[in-house]
């Protein structure tokens, strides 16, 4: 029977009246039991949360980094078990498991640095002995809601800025990994955050999670997942500080004198890592046609080459996808594209017996205007688009309503500078592939990805708002714009 845990409210571990099964997808598994939160588990999140905002916003940030630090060094000692937990739980090769805990652990030590400075700026005044300058306070109580794919690093960061900023957290995980989740909420515990200063409420989206959006005295939302839930989350958020990112179609350019060697390594992982359930995962290959059929064939021969299997065996290049819906939408989009009248070059099926495994597959052939070309597809499925110039490559590139990561592969600087001018993206690498983000850069897209940066300086934005300070050190009443001298 597996262990029953529960949510984490006010600094203690609360159970509920009904449970559901967290399960390894490799196997079917039941590995741990987590309560179905309600609506009103999130009201008592809340009010841990408000309770405690007095006492941490007026803590020193420099003290509230302190915190972090000790959370960094606290996941830096368990990251061995947190990553098998972690590649149990999710999936995820153990390579990946562990890059996943060393995000987490790389966002706490920069955010705890950020209690240093925070920074806010001054400037002059139109006015005589008159100093005006902005400082940073916090939002307030802030509601987050967390997606599987990276499922200690994206709720950590998160929950670092939310924490130097001075605010405080109610954070509902996603029910395919709230274990994760939970073992964060343990070491956060034992490193010190006072009670109620983190809360996290485990259960359905349509009740946790829209309890969470809809709450009166919930003043910050940040959400990572599909755009549709993030579309529903903006009309019914209220006057809530809004932060999402809302997933990608990410294309990799690659031109005639491109390093086929490099390029090829470049897309397979940014296309297969994470058995392609990455917001950055490169679904789509923009080839010049000089280099197209070599770049096929030699993609094809490596991906052939690629081993399924549970993400715990060090032998396993490509683990499970996370659930049977994700295997059964990964197969329709396989039907689809063929349907459409692409050609499937490799893999295509699921595999027989436990679990939710998929071969990685490619598709040739594939139009700008096919459906597997626009829509984001969640899984390991690489369509191939052949093209002339770099400026056709530009607009194919630039054909989805998403703009999250980007990729070029090119030994000509020309070309490179043009695609980061053009590509409508929040990133571009360069002879790299789109997935690789470090945690002091800002991460987020346009368009239909939303505008919301994470990490870096600009995570600090998410969670803090700007207060404007005058001070008036003239003994009489200035009035800005009138008494101004010609």
């Amino acid at each position: 029977m597996a262990e029953r845990h529960g949510m984490y409210i006010g600094g203690r571990y609360v159970g509920g009246k009904d449970y559901f099964d967290d399960t390894d997808p490799a196997t079917g598994d039941v590995i741990a039991r987590f309560p179905l939160g309600s609506a009103k588990d999130v009201g008592m999140a809340v009010d841990a949360a408000r309770d405690s905002l007095r006492s941490w916003s007026q803590t020193p940030p420099p003290a509230r980094g302190r915190i972090l630090y000790r959370i960094a060094e606290l996941l830096r000692k368990d990251k061995d078990r947190l990553s098998r937990v972690l590649s149990t739980e999710m999936g995820k090769v153990l390579p990946e498991a562990s890059g996943d805990v060393q995000e987490a652990i790389d966002i706490f030590e920069y955010m705890a640095g950020e209690g240093r400075r925070l920074y806010g700026h001054t400037t002059t005044s139109e006015l005589r002995d008159k100093f005006a300058m902005t400082i940073r306070i916090p939002v307030g109580v802030v509601g987050l809601i967390t997606p599987w794919n990276f499922p200690i690093a994206i709720p950590a960061w998160k929950i670092a800025p939310a924490l130097i900023c001075g605010n405080t957290v109610v954070i509902k995980p996603s029910s395919d990994t709230p274990l994760c989740v939970y073992e964060l909420m343990r070491i956060i515990e034992k490193a010190g955050v006072p009670e109620g200063v983190v809360n996290m409420v485990s259960g359905q989206a349509s009740v946790v999670g829209e309890a969470i959006v809809r709450h009166p005295h919930i003043e910050g939302l940040s959400f990572t997942g599909s755009k549709t839930t993030g579309e529903w989350i903006i009309k019914n958020a209220g006057f809530k500080k809004v932060g999402m990112e809302l997933g990608g179609k990410n294309p990799i350019l690659v031109m005639d004198d491109a390093d086929l060697e490099l390029a090829v390594d470049g897309i397979i992982w940014g296309a297969f890592g994470t058995t392609g359930q990455r917001c950055t995962a490169a679904s789509r290959v923009i080839a010049q046609k000089g280099i197209k059929e070599k770049l096929l064939a030699a993609l094809i021969k490596r991906t052939k080459k690629l081993r399924l299997g549970k993400g715990t065996d060090p032998k396993t290049d490509v683990g499970p996808l996370i659930n049977k819906a994700a295997l059964e939408k990964t197969e329709s989009y396989v039907k689809i594209g063929k349907d459409e009248g692409a050609r499937l070059a490799c893999g295509g099926k699921r595999l027989a017996g436990p679990g939710f495994f998929h071969e990685p597959t490619i598709l040739d052939r594939v139009d700008p205007d096919m459906r597997i070309a626009r829509e984001e597809i969640f899984g390991p499925v690489l369509s191939i688009i052949e093209a002339g110039s770099l400026d056709e490559m530009i607009d194919i590139a630039n054909g989805t309503e998403y703009g999250l990561s980007s990729s070029i592969y090119t030994r000509d600087i020309n070309m490179a500078f043009k695609a980061i001018e053009r590509i409508q993206a929040g990133i571009t690498y360069i002879n790299a592939s789109t997935i690789g983000a470090e945690t002091h850069l800002p991460f987020g897209g346009v368009k239909g990805t939303g505008h919301t940066r994470e990490a870096g300086i600009h995570g600090i934005d998410e969670f803090s708002d700007i207060k404007t300070v005058y001070i008036d050190h003239s003994g009489k009443l200035q009035r800005a714009q009138i008494d101004v001298d010609d």
